[in-house]
């Protein structure tokens, strides 16, 4: 297979298939170019997975591992400069780039049906600009929690703008079957009618944004919960748990309960089957705080995968989020010129997900990246782990 006249040896379809669907991006430049884009786009891959997390450091790799990356591509012309990769991620549509590695991922890897996957979002704070007036960076990304996979991510100008990113992502993703969890940003009508349309389900916190629906379902669990003149109790099922760790005991209470024909939001939010509410009790240096949490359904769940839905949920913040702070560095990214901030945030996010389904190395992330910096061998493990 021919890629960028360069001849791809034999060792395995799923290179070639990652070759293939990086060659479709559009190169931004418009004049005669040395590097070919599939050149600067694979090595700016392998070496974001293998610990480089600017482009100084990406052609840095690409010298110390230029016989091996001969064996995939064309490098008559050296290794691109820093310069060079700096230009090029800054005029790659974000939007095209994202599509290309979004449709890899579902190349390699399955989405089990009944799958949950959070939708939540996330500031690259390093990425905000006091001289140009650039603001920081703000992405929504989906999570599939069991696989521990980024699915896709659009990126906002703003936290505030996650109502009208949380739809165009939901275009990106093959939901079918699953379960969408989202926080109360995205507790909106039409994001619920996205979801169902699509062909999954919604699992989404009610909050203050949502005062009515919140205190319909507040007074609709204090009225189950209140015994009857006779001393019985409306049907309900509830789980509960309790934890100790890290300090602190923590003790949940999980209710679930179907819609009553004469719930007042019923006829508002389409597909609403089901109500929620979690009660946790925490205990932390002697002192103690309880918290309610309000959640709609467009699926009656069993309430253990009701309690799973809204703790898996947060899974984002600490498999995805935590993760590209503590073991890339977003955070401390100065990364600003043009595009290069969210592409390089794409690019993370695919690097975490690969890394962290690949289950030969018995360590954490940041080791694997220092593995793969040191073996470039090592790279093909992670990037085709399935």
């Amino acid at each position: 297979m021919a890629i960028q006249g360069k001849v791809m040896d034999d060792k395995g379809a799923d290179q070639k298939k990652l070759m293939l669907i990086l060659s479709r991006i559009s190169d931004p430049r418009r004049r005669k170019v040395r590097h070919p884009l599939i050149n600067i786009l694979f090595i700016g891959f392998c070496s974001m997975v293998g610990g480089c997390d600017d482009f100084v450091s990406m052609a840095a790799f690409g010298e110390a591992h230029r016989k091996w990356f001969e064996k995939y591509l064309d490098l008559s012309q050296g290794i691109p400069s820093h310069d060079r990769f700096n230009a090029v991620f800054s005029s790659i549509r974000p939007e095209e780039f994202e599509r290309c590695l979004v449709e890899w991922i579902r190349l390699v890897h399955e989405i089990t049906d009944g799958q949950i996957i959070a939708i939540d979002g996330k500031t690259l704070r390093g990425s905000f600009d006091k001289a140009t007036g650039k603001n920081a960076l703000h992405m929504v990304g989906a999570w599939a929690t069991g696989n521990r996979l980024a699915l896709g991510q659009v990126v906002t100008d703003e936290k505030s703008n996650e109502i009208t990113a949380i739809p165009k992502l939901l275009e990106m993703l093959e939901i079918k079957g699953c379960l969408v969890t989202i926080d109360a940003m995205g507790c909106q009508v039409e994001i619920a009618e996205k979801i169902i349309a699509r062909g999954g389900n919604f699992l989404l916190q009610v909050k203050g944004n949502q005062p009515t629906l919140q205190q319909d379902i507040h007074d609709q669990f204090v009225r189950m919960l209140t015994p009857t003149e006779n001393g019985k109790l409306e049907k309900i099922d509830k789980l509960e748990t309790s934890e100790k760790g890290h300090g602190r005991e923590e003790k949940r209470e999980y209710w679930v309960a179907k819609v009553p024909k004469e719930f007042p939001q019923r006829k508002r939010w389409k597909g609403l089957k089901a109500i929620g509410v979690v009660r946790s009790e925490t205990i932390r240096e002697g002192k103690k705080t309880e918290q309610l949490k309000f959640y709609i359904m467009s699926r009656c769940l069993p309430v253990k995968k009701f309690a799973n839905g809204a703790r898996s949920h947060w899974g984002i913040e600490n498999h995805l989020h935590w993760q590209l702070d503590v073991s890339f560095g977003e955070d401390a990214c100065r990364v600003r010129k043009g595009n290069a901030d969210a592409n390089l945030a794409h690019l993370r996010r695919i690097a975490l997900s690969k890394l962290k389904n690949e289950k030969t190395a018995k360590m954490g992330v940041k080791n694997k990246r220092l593995m793969a910096g040191w073996d470039p061998g090592y790279i093909l493990k992670v990037l085709f782990a399935k």
